[in-house]
C-alpha cells in the first residue's frame, strides 16, 4: 500500500489460471473533536468531551481509545501516554487501577460520541487527555488532546450563564423602575392638568357672579338710606337733657342721635 490515505489500494488476488486485480476506493480519514481545555473543581465530576465524524457507518468494529500524559514530573504517567479507558465490539475495558472506579463512558457510538466521566477529579488528574477513534475503513486520523485543570473552587473561572442571568435581571429591574417613574409622572402631569382645569372654571363662575352683586348691591342701597360699605360697628343713640332739673324726665328736648359708625 502507498503511503496517504487518498492513494487507491490495489491486491492481487490469485484465481486459476488468472492473475486479477482489485482496486478498492481511496480510504477515508475520521475527524476527531475534544474541547481544548477543561477546567474542573477538586473532588467534583468533570466531563472529558470526544466527538467523531466519518463517512462510515458505525459498526461494531468501531472503537473509542482514552489515554492520559500527567504534567507533573514525579508522577507515574508523566513519560509517555497510558491508556486508560478502550471501547470495542460493543464492551468496555477499563484501563489502570487509578482511574478504573473513576472512570465511566457517558457517550453513544451510534451517536458519534465518545465521551467520558471523571468522578472525582483528582489534582493527580492535572494533563493531557487523548481520545482516539477507528471505524473502519475509516482507521485514518488524528486523535484529539484535552488538557485537564483540576483547581480549587476559588480558583474557578466564573460561569458565562451566571453572568448572562445577572445581566438579564439587571436589564429587568431597570425596566421597572422606567415603568415606575413613567407612571409616577403621567399622574402628576395629569393631577396638575385636573387642578388648572378647576382655576379656570372658578375664574370664569366668579366673573359672571360678579355683575349680579353689584345690581343687589344697588338696589340694597336704593332700600337702606344708610350707606353701603364694608361692615360697620353697632350704632348709639344719645339723648341729652339741657334742663338741669331733678325731674327733667317729664321736661324732654328733642333727642339728638348721634350716629357713631366703625370705618
Amino acid at each position: 500500500m502507498e503511503p496517504g490515505w487518498l492513494k487507491n489500494v490495489c491486491r492481487r488476488v490469485l484465481w486459476p489460471g488468472y492473475l486479477l486485480f482489485v482496486v478498492f476506493g481511496p480510504a477515508s480519514a475520521i475527524d476527531i473533536y475534544t474541547d481544548s481545555e477543561v477546567t474542573v473543581q477538586n473532588g467534583t465530576a468533570g466531563i472529558l468531551r470526544c466527538t467523531f465524524k466519518s463517512s462510515e457507518v458505525v459498526t461494531k468494529d468501531t472503537t473509542v481509545t482514552w489515554s492520559f500524559q500527567s504534567n507533573q514530573p514525579d508522577h507515574q504517567y508523566s513519560k509517555a501516554p497510558y491508556v486508560i479507558y478502550y471501547f470495542s465490539n460493543g464492551k468496555e475495558y477499563p484501563g489502570t487501577d487509578e482511574f478504573k472506579e473513576r472512570l465511566r463512558f457517558i457517550g453513544d457510538i451510534n451517536k458519534k460520541d465518545a465521551s467520558i466521566q471523571l468522578s472525582p477529579a483528582l489534582f493527580s488528574d492535572n494533563g493531557t487527555f487523548f481520545c482516539d477513534v477507528k471505524n473502519p475503513p475509516d482507521v485514518t486520523g488524528t486523535q484529539a488532546r484535552t488538557e485537564l485543570r483540576v483547581v480549587l473552587k476559588e480558583s474557578m473561572p466564573q460561569s458565562n450563564t451566571k453572568i448572562i442571568i445577572g445581566a438579564v435581571c439587571g436589564a429587568l429591574i431597570l425596566l421597572i423602575f422606567i415603568a415606575v417613574a413613567a407612571c409616577f409622572a403621567i399622574r402628576v402631569l395629569h393631577n396638575r392638568h385636573d387642578y388648572e382645569g378647576c382655576t379656570t372654571l372658578e375664574g370664569v363662575s366668579s366673573d359672571a357672579l360678579r355683575p349680579i352683586k353689584k345690581v343687589e348691591s344697588s338696589r340694597e342701597g336704593s332700600r337702606c338710606t344708610s350707606p353701603s360699605g364694608p361692615l360697620q360697628g353697632p350704632v348709639i343713640y344719645a339723648q341729652l337733657d339741657h334742663s338741669g332739673s331733678k325731674n327733667s324726665f317729664h321736661k324732654m328736648e328733642p333727642v339728638v342721635y348721634a350716629d357713631i359708625r366703625k370705618n
